[in-house]
């Protein structure tokens, strides 16, 4: 559970954050309000719970979550549609790097030859 001044996000609700932020999964209505700034959504979407915690929802996603990730829904569609860096694949091709790797060899080696003169 997270607390923010003396409001606070069920636990029930933690798993769809989570997995919003971490898998780049869309969470239900309430939550994509939230994600999305929408207030009058989210106080229309929330339960009488949520409704009551919903400064410890902006708590969380200002304090808590990447900035990408929040705060209208074209940041939160992008947010989504939008593949984490580490699962990305390479933009250079092997030639390229192939290349790359030559000329810096090349270079260091017309360093050392310079360095011997």
């Amino acid at each position: 559970m997270y607390e923010f001044q003396g409001f606070y996000i069920p636990d029930r609700m933690m798993p769809g954050i989570t997995r919003y932020i971490n898998n780049r999964i869309l969470p239900g209505q309430f939550l994509q309000a939230i994600i999305c700034n929408d207030l009058k959504a989210a106080c229309g979407r929330a339960d009488d719970e949520n409704q009551h915690n919903l400064m410890a929802y902006v708590g969380y996603f200002y304090n808590e979550a990447p900035s990408p990730c929040w705060g209208s829904k074209k940041k939160m569609m992008a947010w989504v549609n939008d593949t984490p860096k580490e699962e990305q694949q390479p933009t250079v091709s092997i030639k390229e790097s192939y290349e790359t790797a030559r000329l810096m060899h090349e270079g260091l080696r017309l360093t050392v030859m310079r360095g011997k003169s």
